[in-house]
């Protein structure tokens, strides 16, 4: 089983998921499978079924068929939801994790909860969602600093490439401070105890991936994750998919080995120059046999420096133990050789003028047979470089070069020389700041022959061209530290070098950066591959490139001399910062099986992120392509990762050539930018996805999803949160800064938020040099309709301005969508639709009005919209200190338009149970006013809903008036007002066709419920529900539905709730449902709830059935105090694949139910499932006695009854009503509506 390198602790979690097939040898089923998000259908986690013997137990190898002898070793044999083998996703246990926390600062099982926002993930890393789980740290110190601590299983055999994947999420307001808080990973075998890993100091909120090495451990050995944290600092982490990638020996056996290759003792093949390289390759140690490497000459520094000599200066070479370094940033944590902490290395860091450090060899004699392994760890800087180079009469020649952050682990490199000339071997190594290079394990092989008599002439390059490695560049200079050398003697910042803006008057700056044709050289690429391909320049005219035609250079795979089956990894220079338009451009050639693949990885190191770019998998095309991948607004600094995987037989089938970067430099904004009106069907305007999240905008034309706004067939921007692999939490769409605004202008735009549990869409406004503000905000399922969004932007005086639109992940179950913005001056005016989140809508009143949030001040704990203390709305306080007896305040609206000769104009209030004073609705036309709702007094200390219509001649506003009652702690509230078109329809009546006149469902997330949806027959693959509504008969129609499918452990019931209604005696329901879901198994019911102070009952319900179309119920309703109505999905058991939807609700409180009107339906009384089982077994039981007694009357009488005639077909009793298609039709009653 092969897997990616062992030290992509960068690598993102998207590109780790997509490329698991090509790393680990999966099939091509099983790698659809896994970009689907499959799950098997079993999920059960054996341990040991075949009854194994200890000593195969968590070995990282399957020896029961079913691999459950490889369950709870702190991963299962594999991952029911990744597909992966040998993972531990925590959906269905800890797989055999233990908290060994020595404090109230431990280690739970847990998972996201959108009502404890804020406090850790709002996913999980498995599935993306509020549902899947992770381990989670709990209860962080207050008073001293803690560690909590989490330890495997006992493991036992890790081979020399194994390697231990993680994803973390860190959280809190403390992860910017200096010690606050550490994560570390560590290995503990015989009485040896080894730190693999450790987090890096700068990181940000969200979820970061580990890779560490624990290299080739006999016996047992457990792992530990420990987590550090200072008193009060409030970081709370998670850890998640937890991956062991190549850790199980190969099976025993004697295979048949090629000509590169010999065997090892265990039977298996190893390449040749493996043998004798200071790694137990074939887990046996038969391959580092002590006769067999006898004529090897190895320095392992653990007693001196061999015949290796340092050359005085500093920094310098010198010899420690990791113990010796303690936690210095960058330092290796253990040594190659012993894989301990106290065994020996070379090591150098940054400082002084001369800063590089030169280990040379003694004097070899020329050779042919001449070969060098060493391993080296270059770790905690981009800039850290280590070169091998030969010396021939003191002139050097450069052979390999690393440079770059290979990570926490040491890397194998193998240099063979071929010269007619004696020679000696320099190894330089240069640390970055902050960084660290090390080396250990030289081993020389037999060929090199030390020269016995000073010889001293000039040698030469023998060997066959080979390519060309991606060499840095070293240039004399008199520039000072932190500066850069132009070419033509000036020095400018080391931060202005690749900033995409030139900064030397000759360019230079700029001219290694990554933009080239690879015709003169790598132009700043360096490969920091660590496994057994890597990346190098290469000519079309030498005999390996023949067939890769179409270019003079390129950068092609090569075989590389790392120890893991890895992807070849380049980098570029550190860059940015960015611009929202920046891309890179770049030719490509993709000539590999399926297993093949190219990405293109941004990695910025102020976030420790990594984010996939683009990628493509390998097809059988020999043709050169070009393609753009964005880039987009990143910081300083960045960098740009290449990976390539093919092949070992055929690796140069893969290469890429004339590589730009465009439109990249922040100062220079494209001419485009200031196009903030768009419909979205050419591109994308002035508007630019933000590149840094993988949770992201994307073009599309519906997808399911539902049609365009502009044509209904065009394209508009959409985000799905539960798209697979999107992870990030925020996905924004920015534009450039825009010329300072010197008057109000109007932002209008259509929008749509879908789906049973969706997120929050907003407009921000940022200043220049300010923090953001929110013009506009709606949270929730709108309905698979387009609504339409008005904000007005304000006058920024002389500070130029960016507009943002943001879509948050508190909702994992739709998708958002966005079309026609246009930017207009002058204000909007009044807004149809206002949640008061985020502002006062352009509504103004006298002083005692004010906008709050909940908890803030007198005014309810929660507002109507979000149900939450951070729930805004507006609010007066009517106590007499504020607002005496008899005065009054006012909150008056912006002109609304006349758009029909009748308006509904509806709100939510609520007022304090203490004499509030009087709540008046007035309308003002042609400055005159007339008063339409006035209320003083409501029951329960809720949000209720009013409506008036209005019915104007002109433009109007709404005012409204608040006059107090002299009392104590008094208060009127008000939120989510709407404006529509036609009539008000009375409370609870809805024919759904303009809105759903304030049907909701609760917003209360500790419910653990979904939202019922809203939309029209038009058919949409991922909304499913009637082709026709009931009230029209056509697709056009809408109606509210709910789909049964997510019913689960994320909720199994889903509620649809009235406006709060008055007392009744006599009150009457009616309404049509349509059901579609399975009989009987699920336990599916829709039920018809009263819920009032005093609880709840059920009213009527009706089991699962499948399809028959509208039908129609009358319940008959009864409340001696104020109630809501509640439609109720529930389901017993799921997944339940259906749908269910509602239309033409009709409720009447007074004079009850018609019988004569009731139309026959699923009407029954509640009861329990088993109750009904029962009475339907008694019923059918009674039918069968009937018909049989029937049977024998009917015999009797056959005679009889043969002559006569029919008089009717018409059943007797019937003969009112007539039944067409699925309407019931009382000839006598006449019809409020054409049905047919």
């Amino acid at each position: 089983m092969a897997s990616p390198g062992c030290c992509l602790s960068r690598l993102p979690s998207a590109l780790l998921t997509s490329l698991l097939p090509v790393m680990s040898g999966l099939t091509l089923l099983l790698a659809m499978l896994l970009l689907a998000g499959a799950i098997p259908s079993s999920r059960a986690a054996a341990v040991n079924s075949c009854g194994s013997v200890a000593e195969h137990r968590c070995d990282f190898v399957c020896h029961c068929g079913d691999c459950s002898d490889e369950n709870q070793c702190g991963y299962l044999g594999i991952s029911a939801v990744l597909g992966s083998p040998f993972t531990c996703d925590f959906e269905d246990d800890d797989c055999g994790w233990r908290d060994v926390s020595t404090s109230t600062y431990r280690w739970v099982r847990g998972r996201a909860s959108l009502d404890s926002w804020g406090t850790g993930p709002h996913s999980d890393h498995t599935m993306g969602t509020d549902q899947g789980w992770f381990m989670v740290t709990v209860s962080p110190p207050a008073k001293a600093t803690a560690t909590a601590w989490l330890q495997s299983p006992v493991m036992q055999e890790a081979t020399a490439t194994c390697e231990i994947w993680a994803s973390y999420h860190l959280s809190g307001s403390g992860l910017n401070q200096t010690a606050c808080p550490t994560l570390r990973l560590a290995v503990a075998f015989g009485d040896t105890v080894v730190e693999l890993w450790r987090s890096p100091e700068h990181r940000a909120e969200g979820w970061h991936q580990l890779v560490a090495y624990p290299g080739r451990i006999k016996g047992q050995f457990q792992l530990t994750f420990a987590l550090t944290q200072p008193p009060a600092c409030g970081a709370v982490l998670a850890l998640d998919d937890i991956v062991f990638r190549n850790c199980g020996l190969l099976a025993a056996g004697q295979q048949s080995c090629g000509a590169e290759e010999s065997s090892c003792s265990r039977g298996s093949c190893l390449a040749l120059g493996r043998f004798c390289d200071g790694t137990d390759d074939c887990g046996d140690g038969s391959d580092e046999d002590a006769e067999q490497c006898q004529f090897f000459t190895f320095c392992s520094f653990e007693e001196d420096l061999c015949s290796w000599e340092v050359e005085a200066g500093q920094p310098t070479w010198e010899r420690n133990t990791s113990v010796g370094l303690g936690t210095t940033s960058g330092v290796p944590t253990r040594d190659h050789s012993t894989n301990s902490a106290t065994g020996y290395f070379l090591h150098t860091v940054a400082g002084g003028a001369v800063s590089v450090a030169r280990l040379s060899s003694p004097t070899f004699q020329a050779t042919n047979s001449c070969s060098l392994v060493l391993y080296c760890h270059l770790h905690g800087s981009a800039t850290s470089s280590l070169r091998i180079s030969y010396v021939i009469n003191s002139t050097e020649h450069l052979v390999r070069e690393r440079t770059g952050d290979t990570g926490s682990c040491w890397v194998r490199e193998r240099v063979d020389f071929n010269l007619k000339e004696s020679f000696k071997v320099l190894i330089t190594g240069e640390a970055g700041s902050g960084g660290s290079v090390a080396v250990d394990d030289l081993i020389l092989s037999p060929g090199c022959v030390l020269q016995q008599v000073p010889h001293s002439s000039l040698g030469l390059l023998a060997s066959d061209s080979a390519p060309v490695a991606l060499p840095g560049r070293a240039r004399a200079s008199n520039c000072v530290a932190e500066e850069f050398s132009c070419d033509d003697g000036g020095c400018v910042s080391a931060e202005l070098v690749c900033d995409f803006a030139k900064a030397c008057a000759d360019g230079s700056d700029e001219n290694h950066c990554g933009t080239t044709t690879f015709e003169e050289g790598a132009g700043g690429w360096h490969d920091t591959s660590v496994g057994q391909l890597r990346w190098a320049v290469q000519r079309a005219t030498e005999p390996t490139a023949t067939a890769l035609v179409g270019a003079g250079a390129f950068l092609a795979l090569q075989r590389g001399e790392g120890q893991m089956v890895a992807p070849a990894k380049a980098r570029t220079p550190l860059l940015g910062p960015s611009g929202l338009a920046c891309a890179m451009e770049m030719s490509y050639r993709l000539h590999s099986g399926a297993q093949g693949f190219l990405a293109v990885a941004v990695t910025e190191h102020s976030t420790d992120m990594t984010h996939l770019a683009w990628h493509t998998r390998g097809h059988g095309s020999t043709a050169w392509e070009h393609v753009h991948i964005p880039l987009g607004e990143r910081a300083r600094p960045f960098q740009v990762e290449l990976l390539g995987m093919a092949e070992l037989q055929d690796p140069e089938a893969i290469a890429i050539a004339n590589v730009t970067f465009v439109q990249c430099n922040p100062g220079v904004e494209p001419p485009e930018a200031a196009e903030l009106s768009c419909n979205f069907e050419a591109d994308l305007c002035g508007w630019y996805p933000d590149r840094g999240s993988d949770f992201q905008w994307v073009r599309s034309t519906g997808q399911g999803q539902g049609s365009d706004h502009t044509t209904g067939s065009g394209y508009f921007l959409a985000v799905d949160p539960s798209a697979p692999w999107s992870r990030g939490q925020h996905a924004q769409l920015i534009t450039y800064r825009q010329e300072p605004a010197a008057a109000p202008q109007c932002l209008a735009f259509w929008y749509r938020l879908a789906g049973p549990q969706i997120g929050t869409l907003s407009l921000k406004l940022q200043l220049q040099g300010a923090e953001e503000t929110v013009l506009w905000t709606q949270r929730g399922s709108q309905g698979s309709v387009w609504h339409r969004g008005l904000a007005t932007l304000p006058a920024t005086g002389q500070q130029r301005y960016r507009l943002a639109f943001e879509a948050l992940r508190d909702g994992f179950v739709g998708d958002m969508a966005l079309d026609d913005v246009a930017l207009t001056p002058g204000a909007c005016g009044a807004e149809l639709s206002c949640s008061f989140e985020a502002g006062a809508c352009g509504l103004a009143g006298s002083g005692q009005w004010h906008w709050q949030s909940g908890g803030t001040g007198t005014g309810p704990m929660a507002d109507h919209t979000t149900g939450t203390t951070t729930g805004h709305y507006m609010v007066v306080n009517t106590s007499k200190h504020s607002l005496p007896m008899g005065h009054v305040a006012t909150l008056s609206s912006a002109l609304y338009q006349r758009s029909a000769p009748a308006q509904c104009l509806a709100f939510w209030y609520q007022l304090s149970a203490a004499a509030p004073g009087t709540l008046s609705i007035l309308v003002e036309e042609n400055g005159e006013q007339r008063k339409l709702f006035s209320i003083s007094a409501m029951e329960g200390d809720t949000w209720h809903r009013g409506h008036v219509t209005v019915r104007a001649d002109t433009d109007w506003k709404v005012v409204f008036e608040a006059v107090g009652a002299g009392s104590e702690r008094s208060y009127m509230a008000l939120d989510d007002l709407r404006v529509s078109d036609g009539a008000c329809p009375e409370p609870a009546s809805c024919d759904f066709e303009w809105d759903t006149c304030g049907w909701s469902s609760p917003s209360d997330e500790r419910l653990h419920g979904f939202t019922w949806g809203w939309k029209s027959g038009v058919p949409l693959a991922k909304y499913p529900g009637p082709e026709q509504d009931h009230t029209l008969g056509t697709e056009d129609g809408h109606y509210v539905h709910f789909d049964t499918r997510v019913l689960g452990a994320g909720g199994t019931a889903a509620r649809l709730e009235s406006q709060h209604l008055p007392a009744t005696t006599a009150g009457c329901l009616r309404f049509w449902y349509h059901m579609d879901i399975p009989e009987h198994l699920t336990g599916g019911e829709l039920q018809v709830k009263l819920q009032s102070a005093a609880g709840q009952h059920t009213a009527w319900s009706v089991a699962g059935q499948r399809s028959q179309g509208w039908q129609s119920s009358t319940v008959p309703l009864e409340s001696p105090s104020e109630f809501q109505i509640v439609f109720e999905i529930t389901s017993r058991m799921w997944p339940m694949d259906g749908t269910v939807a509602l239309d033409d609700i009709e409720y009447s409180a007074t004079g009850g139910c018609d019988s004569n009107l009731e139309a026959p339906g699923k009407v029954k009384s509640s009861s329990s499932f088993v109750a009904e089982v029962v009475v339907g077994l008694l019923l059918a039981v009674i039918v069968l006695a009937l018909v049989a007694a029937g049977g024998r009357y009917w015999l009797k009488r056959r005679a009889q009854e043969s002559g006569m005639a029919m008089e009717s077909n018409t059943p007797q009793g019937f003969d009112n009503i007539t039944f067409q298609d699925d309407k019931v039709i009382i000839a006598q009653v006449p019809k409020e509506r054409d049905e047919d």
